[in-house]
Order: C-alpha cells, then structure tokens, then sequence
C-alpha cells in the first residue's frame, strides 16, 4: 500500500511541476519558457518517429519531410501568401483565408499520414541501411522541392520563407498575444506551452493504447523478426504502411504548432540535421520505451541552451581560444557518446530491454554445471 502510495504522490508532483514550470520560468525571461516550448515539439516529434522506429523497427532518415509539410501547410492556410500572389484565391477569400486550427491540425495529420503512406509503399521490402538511405534522399528531396516552388508559380516563396502566419486562437484567445487573469499577465509563451502540453498528453495516451493494442504487438513482432511475423499470418505490408502513416501524423501536427508558434518557416528549419537529432533522441532515451523518448527528447533539447551558461565563462576565461560554437556541439556529442557506451539501451529503456542488458553484463564466474558438455 504504502508503495503505490508513494508512486502516486510521485505522480502527482511530477504533474504539479509540469504545470507550474512555465509560471516559475517567467520571472527570468521568455526565453526559457520558449524553450521549455521546442522541447515539448520535439517531445511530439520523437514519440511520432518512436511509432516508426521503436515499435515497427523501420529506421526513418526523413522523418522530418513530414514535420516541413505541417508547417508549410498551415503557414499557406493562414498567412496572406496565397491571396497576395493567386487572384482566384483572393476573389474567393476577399479577407484572407485565415483558416482556424480546427481545420489546419486535422489537415496536417491527414496530409502528412498519406505523405508518409506514400513513402512507405515503394520501401517495404528494404530493410536496415538500405531504407535510411532511402528515407533520408526523400527528406532532402521535400526539402529542395519546398526551395524551389517559387518559380515560375511562387507557392512556397522558396528560401526566403513564408511570415505573417497568424497564431492559434482557442475559445477566443488569441494565444499570440499575452492574455491577463486576475491582474496577472500570462506571456503568449506561456499559453502556447499548455497548448503544447495538452497535445503532448494527448500523444502520450495515444502511444500507450497503441503500444498495447493488437496493432502495437504486430508491429513489435515484425520489429523482432519480421519472417518469423509473416509466418504467423500478420499482414506485414498494410501495418508497415500504417506504421508510416501514424508516425508521419504526428510529425504533421507539430509542424503545424510550430509554424504558429514561430509565426515564420523556412526551409532551414528541415534540414537533414533535424531528422538526425529526432532519430537521436528516441535512440538517446530508449526505443519502444514512451518515459524513455521523452526523456531523450527533453535532454536533447534543452542541454544546447545550458551548455550556453557553461561554454560562455569558458570562452572568457580563455579569451576566446574555445569556440562556444565548437564546444557546445562537442560536449553534447561527448556526453551521447558516454551515456550510450554506459547504457547501450538508452537512458530509460523498455524493462525487457533493460532485463537484456543486465543478463549481457552480467559477469560470469564460472562454469555451472549445465554449462558442462556431459
């Protein structure tokens, strides 16, 4: 009794911290809060690609293909872009588009799945190295299309990005700008990191029924031994492509929550280095493993900023003889390297992996005696 008393008093403050961060980080400035908001996008982000490549076992190189298409398409639905340079758009919506969420989220989802469907379908029978390279060639092809769709039609203003995008409105609010309650300000950083945290939650739960769910075993099986699956009568083809979809939708929607929230995208913000560090953080934390994910997916997101405050005494104090440009992607690479040679796993893994890992490392004394050939 006592024990799951205590796991649900943990419970219980982990949630009270969660939602009294953003209140607490205030005082010091937005920008802390902002970036306690990227690492709740990046959170949505690997737990999409987990779908993909913790459960299914389908390492995807180009997952951020689908991240880019979120946000381009929720940057054309809402920003003057398309009633400035099309005139039967602007004959049809006088007052601009100004699409609501309600239509944009849905859309995102919906767009990047059947994106995500379509690159799975020509790649079902690649496997490993062979699927990464494939999926990290239709990542950079997304994004030098999204380059160079501004002649000679101009849909994406190609390198120089797409601005005016207006921001979230929920019930009212406008969560682009500071809203007061009670006499008190609440930043638009502030609101948009609940609205964040509500759609991470709902990932979460989502990730779990999954995971537990007839579709989550199957994926698990052909993740294990995708032969030994087929054998068994389980549909390889149609769950891969679903594995594809799921994950992309994921990627959909936050891509449209960032383009809200920046209010600016640009192709520089899909690079092939995106797609690195999300596949990284699902590795960082633990494959298959929700807590795991989104540990790696905070810790990578968040260190870069903190690594500010100890790169930056470090360049002083030796008058610039280190690079704080050099040294901060040097420390966050030292301590991967470290931490994945320490736990092979990942920081949290799956219990069944992290039961693997203790029985491989596990020193053995001797021989028993059914080690014996007699």
């Amino acid at each position: 009794m006592s024990t799951i008393f205590e796991r649900r008093s943990t419970q219980a403050g982990l949630v009270l911290a969660v939602l009294l961060l953003p209140l607490v980080l205030q005082p010091f400035g937005h920008h802390w809060v902002r970036v306690a908001d990227v690492s709740l996008l990046y959170v949505m982000l690997a737990l999409g690609l987990n779908v993909v490549v913790g459960y299914a076992g389908l390492l995807d190189l180009g997952y951020v293909a689908f991240y880019a298409l979120g946000a381009y398409l929720f940057a054309l639905l809402t920003s003057p872009h398309l009633t400035d340079h099309f005139a039967w758009i602007a004959a049809l919506f006088p007052e601009g588009l100004h699409a609501p969420w309600w239509v944009t989220i849905p859309l995102g989802a919906a767009s990047a799945a059947l994106l995500g469907m379509l690159l799975g379908a020509p790649t079902l029978k690649l496997r490993g190295d062979y699927l990464a390279v494939v999926t990290l060639g239709f990542g950079e092809i997304v994004r030098l299309l999204v380059i160079n769709m501004s002649h000679p039609v101009n849909i994406t203003q190609g390198a120089q990005g797409l601005g005016l995008i207006d921001p979230v409105h929920i019930l009212g609010v406008d969560l682009g700008r500071p809203l007061v309650v009670a006499g008190h300000e609440v930043a638009s950083v502030t609101l948009y990191y609940y609205l964040f945290l509500a759609l991470v939650t709902l990932t979460i739960v989502v990730c779990q029924r999954l995971q537990h769910s007839r579709i989550g075993r199957a994926w698990m099986a052909i993740r294990d031994d995708e032969t030994a699956a087929r054998s068994m009568g389980i549909n390889t083809r149609n769950l891969k492509l679903l594995a594809f979809g799921v994950g992309a939708s994921f990627g959909g929607v936050t891509g449209a929550m960032f383009a809200a929230f920046q209010g600016f995208v640009s192709p520089e913000a899909f690079s092939l280095q995106e797609s690195v560090l999300i596949v990284a953080m699902v590795v960082f934390g633990g494959m298959g493993h929700i807590p795991g994910v989104v540990l790696g997916a905070v810790l990578l997101a968040a260190l870069p900023e903190l690594l500010r405050y100890v790169v930056g005494p470090l360049q002083t104090a030796t008058h610039g003889l280190l690079d704080a440009g050099v040294m901060r992607p040097l420390l966050i690479a030292l301590a991967m390297i470290i931490t994945m040679l320490w736990r092979s796993s990942g920081l949290w893994p799956a219990p069944d992996a992290a039961q693997a890992q203790g029985k491989n490392q596990r020193p053995r004394k001797g021989r028993s005696r059914s080690d014996s050939p007699l």
